[in-house]
């Protein structure tokens, strides 16, 4: 994993943490530690996102830094489509709670932490995107969800978190993402949109699996385009493009076929429906005034504030750590 090194390094950076994913891989990789803070409160997925969370500053040194959180209360994705992420175990009751400090948490660290009303911390990543965007910073994500891809451009990276740490996760960048799904980083939403997305339950388009989706998008460019060729000329331009490809690779002719499923019963609506549910809202107020100095989410943070905040959790080591990074200007 390295930086990002493309961009002229004096424009400022933005690093868009994606909170609950990183609670939820702590929870399940760190729970036989029981670590409990000063209270008595279960801590270890607390501790091992502020873990992490200090890795990366460590790496990236932003110039500012925003967290996401889920509203658990309320769901806008969840009142268009009951069954939004139906199917999943129930959250465990120590996650929870962990789940509901990390705001309070991060807020007394001096961070800024935002839980847009109906939303969820994706909105957060992709409204910190724009947000980027507007004002000429760079922009990393930090997830070990696939959803935060959409929000990849040139200005805005993301760093998928797997196992092996912040060295040992991907930094994705638009080059990155066409190597891995053979689609440019506009068209990753529509990708998402035809293939669907097990995790949240929402089917794909019938019969139009990962690689029909980048093959489609590839030759085609964007959906608005195929379903103008399917209204236009039945698909006849879209067929020929796909069949002259997999002639190319050596593939059977798909084109008639890509047309049928496309052309079925209730598949544009499926695309049209996944596409409105997967899209990340890009409005929500971040709270960031990079103007005023010492402001929340800006980096350094005061260094009595930091030691205050982290102590609780009871590991003297972390505190320090938290401390340098945070309020030492690492990297910087």
């Amino acid at each position: 994993m390295t930086t990002p090194t493309d961009e002229p390094r004096e424009r400022p950076l933005l690093l868009a943490v994606d909170a609950p994913s990183l609670l939820h891989r702590h929870h399940h990789a760190r729970a036989s530690t029981d670590l409990r803070d000063r209270g008595g409160r279960p801590a270890w997925a607390l501790h091992g996102m502020l873990l992490q969370i200090l890795e990366t500053v460590e790496s990236f040194a932003p110039d500012a830094v925003v967290f996401g959180l889920d509203d658990r209360e309320a769901s806008v994705r969840r009142e268009a489509y009951p069954d939004y992420k139906a199917g999943r175990a129930e959250k465990d009751a120590a996650l929870v709670e962990q789940l509901e400090r990390s705001g309070p948490l991060l807020g007394a660290l001096g961070l800024r932490a935002v839980t847009p009303a109906g939303l969820e911390a994706d909105d957060v990543s992709a409204s910190a995107a724009a947000w980027a965007e507007e004002r000429d910073w760079r922009c990393v994500v930090v997830t070990s969800d696939r959803d935060a891809f959409a929000h990849i451009s040139e200005r805005t990276h993301v760093l998928r978190l797997i196992t092996g740490g912040v060295d040992g996760s991907p930094l994705l960048t638009p080059a990155r993402l066409h190597a891995m799904y053979g689609v440019r980083a506009e068209q990753y939403l529509e990708y998402a949109a035809l293939r669907g997305d097990a995790s949240d339950n929402l089917p794909g388009v019938p019969g139009i699996g990962e690689k029909a989706a980048s093959l489609l998008l590839a030759q085609v460019g964007s959906m608005r385009e195929v379903w103008a060729d399917l209204e236009h000329c039945d698909g006849a331009t879209l067929a020929a493009a796909v069949d002259d490809q997999c002639r190319e690779e050596g593939r059977r002719r798909a084109g008639a076929g890509l047309v049928r499923k496309l052309s079925a019963a209730g598949a544009r609506e499926r695309f049209d429906f996944n596409l409105g549910i997967m899209a990340g809202r890009t409005e929500v107020d971040l709270g960031l005034t990079p103007e005023v100095p010492g402001s929340p989410g800006l980096l350094p943070v005061a260094a009595d504030r930091v030691a205050r905040a982290v102590d609780y959790l009871g590991v003297p080591s972390t505190t320090d750590l938290a401390v340098r990074v945070l309020a030492g200007g690492a990297g910087r």
